[in-house]
């Protein structure tokens, strides 16, 4: 009788903390920390007053990412047009923003760069060839890469890939010469060069793809990826190395399920990996963001309340749509969700203040 007497007052008290915690915030400056914590796409190679991307902004939004080419029609510009037409648009997004708007690209380098030589960038190898041109080569051509973005305006470079080359056959990162190779030893050594240049310029790297897609088979774009029977530990050791030697500010998560580590969820939406792997045992303590949202290997599973209630109860700090598909989704309704969400006690409001400290303390860093 006693116990039950005990968890009842343990319960009423957590209901209590939840409801004055959920009291000292406005709805407006509730749902502006949820703004924070989303990066989106969006179309467009100027701003103005009118666009629903300029009202985003002025609402909280926490970053954009942008793109060369129109996904839907490749003939047509989404974001970026030339150098000097990128400058003045990042300026022009910045200059909206009351915070440091993160401005977000996928600048690897080979098959994924989309501030392209004909645009007036430097064109940067694919990660494969860079390793076998040696360290010097490397810090040049990745001190180009991070001169470029910090010239046009970017902030954040969703870079470098820290994935071993486990697969040769692996269809998104090995065959398509993302990563450094194979062993984890050639990944740190490279990846760090490109964090270190980028940070010389203040531009924030992003390591990517916890907690590793080297050993794939599939693209986790077009569906269901499953590494149970083909991750190790050693996918881990770039990780461990950055987050030891505090040379980590951003991580992405992967969309990709291992029975081993989580025999429920792909990591992206993922306690157990998220939490329990990164935060705990690796001692990550900087911002979490997710892979596109939008990636068939988590759309065609969960609707859009599950995904973000999923996501940030397992640990993801920011949530990224980049918009690259025929229906994209808007801020409005990302947060009209986890408001509903937080008001149910789906999702904790404790989970949204936490990453709103861990952004903010990230981007102190880049000012």
């Amino acid at each position: 009788m006693q116990n039950k007497f005990l968890i009842l007052i343990v319960l009423f008290c957590s209901f209590c903390v939840n409801s004055f915690a959920n009291e000292a915030y406005t709805k407006e400056q509730i749902e502006r920390m949820i703004s924070k914590m989303v990066i989106l796409g969006f179309k467009g190679e100027k701003v103005n007053p009118n666009d629903e991307i300029y009202k985003n902004i002025k609402n909280g939004l926490g970053g954009v990412i942008l793109f060369d080419k129109d996904p839907t029609d490749k003939t047509k510009v989404k974001n970026v047009r030339n150098k000097e037409q990128l400058k003045i648009f990042t300026a022009s997004l910045q200059a909206i923003s009351k915070q440091k708007l993160l401005i977000s690209i996928d600048q690897e380098g080979g098959i994924v760069q989309r501030l392209k030589k004909e645009d007036g960038f430097v064109d940067i190898p694919k990660a494969s060839s860079v390793a076998l041109m040696g360290e010097n080569f490397a810090k040049n051509i990745y001190k180009s890469l991070a001169k470029d973005l910090h010239e046009s305006g970017i902030n954040n470079d969703f870079a470098p890939v820290v994935d071993l080359a486990i697969n040769k056959n692996n269809k998104v990162i090995v065959t398509k010469g993302r990563s450094f190779g194979e062993s984890s030893k050639d990944v740190i050594k490279y990846s760090s060069i490109f964090v270190e240049e980028l940070k010389k310029q203040n531009v924030i790297s992003v390591l990517k793809h916890f907690p590793g897609h080297g050993s794939s088979l599939n693209d986790s774009h077009f569906g269901f990826v499953d590494i149970t029977k083909t991750w190790s530990e050693k996918e881990l050791e770039p990780y461990r190395y950055f987050i030891n030697n505090n040379k980590v500010d951003m991580i992405m998560t992967a969309h990709v399920f291992n029975e081993k580590l989580d025999d429920t969820y792909p990591a992206t939406l993922s306690y157990k990996v998220n939490t329990e792997l990164l935060r705990y045992k690796l001692n990550f303590d900087g911002v979490l963001v997710s892979d596109d949202l939008q990636m068939y290997a988590i759309s065609k599973h969960y609707d859009l309340k599950q995904t973000l209630t999923l996501a940030i109860n397992s640990g993801v700090n920011m949530l990224l749509f980049a918009n690259q598909t025929a229906n994209p989704i808007n801020l409005k309704q990302i947060v009209d969700t986890i408001y509903s969400q937080i008001l149910s006690e789906e999702i904790s409001l404790e989970q949204i203040i936490k990453s709103n400290k861990r952004i903010d303390s990230m981007m102190a860093k880049y000012k």
